[in-house]
């Protein structure tokens, strides 16, 4: 399957609904419709990452980076990540994280409407749906 990035709002929050795989490729795509968003004053951003069924390293990376474009420009990142698909096995974005271990940097929601009906994250400390741990020094 093709990668599909759509935009769309909802309630404030810009939310770019990725579907199909990110990897090291098609992983440009999502961090151009990322960067494009941003260059256009949005800072309230969700990743709708319900529909993607592959990704790998290098889509993690492009996960990472977002999070930190979006916090040197004083925004919100925000990713859905369903825990388990509807067959009941848990979701390959949600195995990916887990393993490499990076479910504690993002702000993670199980659907979009918990995405974008919760609250902000208070500034420097994690939101209802999970957030960020600070990291030791």
């Amino acid at each position: 399957m093709v990668l599909a990035v759509t935009s769309e709002e909802h309630g404030g929050w810009t939310v770019l609904r990725v579907a199909g795989e990110i990897d090291l490729v098609s992983g440009a795509t999502v961090r151009l419709r990322i960067h494009e968003a941003v260059a256009e004053g949005r800072r309230k951003l969700v990743l709708d990452l319900a529909e993607v069924r592959f990704c790998d390293s290098s889509g993690v990376g492009v996960l990472i980076a977002a999070r930190r474009l979006m916090r040197s420009c004083a925004g919100e990142l925000r990713l859905v990540i369903p825990g388990h698909h509807q067959d009941g096995q848990e979701s390959r974005v949600q195995r990916v994280f887990n393993a490499l271990g990076v479910r504690r940097l993002f702000d993670i929601h199980p659907d979009l409407a918990s995405a974008v009906a919760t609250a902000p994250a208070r500034h420097g400390g994690p939101s209802a749906g999970g957030g960020e741990v600070p990291l030791s020094a």
